[in-house]
């Protein structure tokens, strides 16, 4: 199981607790953690903090107290992380080292990295200029520990060398991103490319969470009220999640937003009959939904005795 973590700008209009000055948003805000299993698209842990880049101690005592609850449910599922450079902190990789979790997160550049790379990004900004080519990408490893480190890590270095940027005296030509994971197995591509690239999706489904259910209205004095209105939110996350897996695969509704789902089947009209046995649901003859009403229906009933 791959859970991805990352936070998102909250900003606040008022002198609610935990609210906090961010110099990079120029905002003052929250910035809520939130925790998915992309595969699934569901939310595993939506946490309200502070609007400040987390330490590593915050990482490492969010992490802890998750996967315990985790593992006191499947306690022989595998489980990576993942995340950007914020989450890449030498206590959360430590932590997770000691705990059998696998890793992969962000790595901020600096001058000991590039040195470390710097054969295999002269090679490709080379071969670029030969070619000719508008954009030329490649990939390397290295093992890297940070002063502050326990151990050397592996390291993986996503290089692209381009026309656009061969003037550009601070650059040189690259444009190189890092990430920094516990996994043995996989080239550097592959750790790259397919594993932490992959986290986009995180980021889409956070947009889905604020958007599609408002949770970014935290406006509330008490952080204690904010964060039960992320539950709630989290909760209607979820509900909407299940009523669009009702729907049949050869469906368009399948792959709706929640937007659409709430007006094609929860913002309808209708006339209810309650029996001692049975609701019925009358719906218009004119209703353009009445098919896919009665399929969801089905398939939300629960099988009978």
């Amino acid at each position: 199981m791959v859970l991805d973590i990352d936070d998102t700008l909250d900003v606040v209009h008022g002198r609610q607790e935990l609210a906090e000055w961010n110099a990079h948003y120029d905002e003052r805000c929250f910035l809520p953690i939130h925790i998915y299993d992309t595969a699934t698209g569901r939310p595993v842990a939506v946490v309200l903090r502070p609007g400040k880049t987390p330490s590593g101690k915050e990482v490492r005592g969010w992490l802890r107290r998750l996967i315990r609850r985790i593992r006191r449910h499947w306690p022989e599922t595998r489980i990576t992380m993942r995340g950007d450079s914020h989450y890449g902190r030498e206590e959360a990789m430590s932590w997770c080292e000691a705990n059998g979790i696998d890793y992969i997160f962000g790595l901020s550049g600096n001058a000991v990295l590039d040195r470390l790379v710097e054969a295999a990004a002269d090679d490709i900004r080379v071969r670029r200029a030969e070619g000719q080519h508008a954009v030329l990408r490649g990939y390397a490893e290295t093992g890297y520990a940070a002063k502050s480190s326990a151990r050397e890590r592996r390291a993986v270095a996503r290089i692209e060398a381009s026309a656009s940027q061969e003037d550009d005296m601070l650059r040189r030509g690259l444009d190189i991103r890092y990430v920094v994971t516990s996994l043995n197995k996989g080239s550097a591509e592959y750790i790259y490319s397919t594993l932490y690239c992959a986290r986009g999706q995180a980021e889409n489904l956070i947009k889905q969470h604020k958007a599609q259910t408002a949770s970014d209205r935290t406006s509330c004095r008490s952080p204690l009220a904010n964060q039960f209105r992320l539950i709630l939110h989290t909760a209607a996350y979820w509900l909407l999640l299940d009523l669009r897996d009702c729907a049949p695969s050869w469906n368009p509704a399948r792959q709706s937003e929640f937007a659409t789902i709430r007006l094609r089947l929860l913002k309808i009209a209708g006339r209810m009959t309650e029996t001692a046995s049975r609701v019925r649901v009358s719906l218009a003859s004119c209703c353009p939904e009445a098919e896919l009403f009665s399929l969801v229906a089905f398939a939300l009933q629960k099988a009978g005795p």
